[in-house]
């Protein structure tokens, strides 16, 4: 068995930070999308990749993999987001399995009403802080991060 790799101080350091920020931002999103929005930040998630979408619409399968969820934990969300008349799903002819999911007038309301102040949220809770170089290496790191560890 090969012998740990541990993390030297200065990583530790850089881990440790990584998580205390990672847990503030979150929190904070997740708390202003809930309070001025009512829906998690997942929801919100959901409706950005459906606007980002040609025509607002996009298989599940691709909703899925977008979002960083699984199937069932999509379908779920998507079936809320149904029930409140932000999101249909339609059957794909050449798929009997396959199901996309578009979004719906009201779900781009719902987007543009939630948008200014999830947008401030963000602005405040990470741009604020940083300088543009700064910016800059979140990016690098954040890809750099993201491409190491896509499944």
């Amino acid at each position: 068995m090969a012998e740990p790799r541990w993390l030297n101080e200065k990583e530790q350091q850089a881990w440790r930070a990584f998580i205390a920020a990672q847990r503030v931002v979150n929190s904070r999103i997740e708390q202003q999308l809930q309070r001025d929005a009512g829906i998690p930040h997942t929801y919100y998630e959901i409706l950005v990749r459906l606007s980002d979408a040609p025509e607002g619409r996009l298989r599940m399968s691709e909703l899925a993999i977008a979002t960083l969820g699984s199937r069932s934990r999509l379908s779920h969300a998507v079936n809320r987001l149904e029930s409140q008349g932000w999101v249909r799903r339609e059957g794909i002819e050449s798929d009997r399995r396959g199901q996309v999911a578009i979004l719906t007038d009201a779900g781009r309301q719902k987007l543009v009403d939630s948008a200014p102040g999830h947008a401030e949220e963000v602005r405040s809770a990470i741009f604020d802080a940083l300088t543009e170089e700064q910016v800059d290496q979140l990016y690098a790191v954040c890809t750099a991060l993201a491409e190491q560890n896509q499944a």
